[in-house]
């Protein structure tokens, strides 16, 4: 069975799945010099306070709409190179794995600059929000906040992928 290249769900992620599914077809056709990878793990602090879980919440079908959109604009940007996303939501304990990103490319500053891409547009227009359990409490402390269209946003996201 092969890995769908886009998920959100409540399984754990698997990353070498999903650098195998991004390098499936460069392998086959020796045009990859790089794949890169990204693994959002859960800390177990933060602003002071000792987190103790996270619990993700998602728009499914919208959050999957953006991850086409930030794979269609990575491929503009960077001709050739092929990514994959996946993110959890649900319960997710200290040490666990939230989002994990692969890119693939023939050129290693293309497949690190598209997966750093991703993250920040993840973190710009993905319907996905982040609810932080500490010692005392919790809070909602992360979501989308751009438009996809503001193009201000997306050079912003780009101008940290490249720096």
């Amino acid at each position: 069975m092969r890995t769908p290249l886009l998920s959100i769900g409540h399984e754990p992620l698997a990353l070498d799945s999903l650098i195998a599914a991004v390098s499936d077809r460069g392998a086959a056709t020796g045009s990859d010099g790089a794949v890169t990878s990204f693994l959002g793990l859960v800390r177990n602090h933060n602003v002071g306070r000792a987190v103790t879980h996270l619990e993700y919440e998602a728009y499914e079908a919208l959050a999957l709409r953006s991850f086409e959109r930030i794979v269609t604009e990575a491929e503009a940007r960077w001709s050739g190179v092929r990514l994959a996303i996946h993110h959890r939501i649900g319960r997710i304990d200290i040490g666990g794995a939230s989002v994990a990103i692969a890119a693939a490319s023939a050129h290693r500053g293309d497949a690190f600059a598209a997966c750093r891409y991703a993250i920040e547009r993840i973190k710009q227009i993905a319907p996905i929000w982040k609810r932080e359990f500490f010692d005392g409490g919790d809070v909602w402390i992360e979501g989308a906040t751009a438009d996809p269209d503001d193009v201000a946003a997306r050079e912003r996201a780009e101008r940290v992928a490249c720096a």
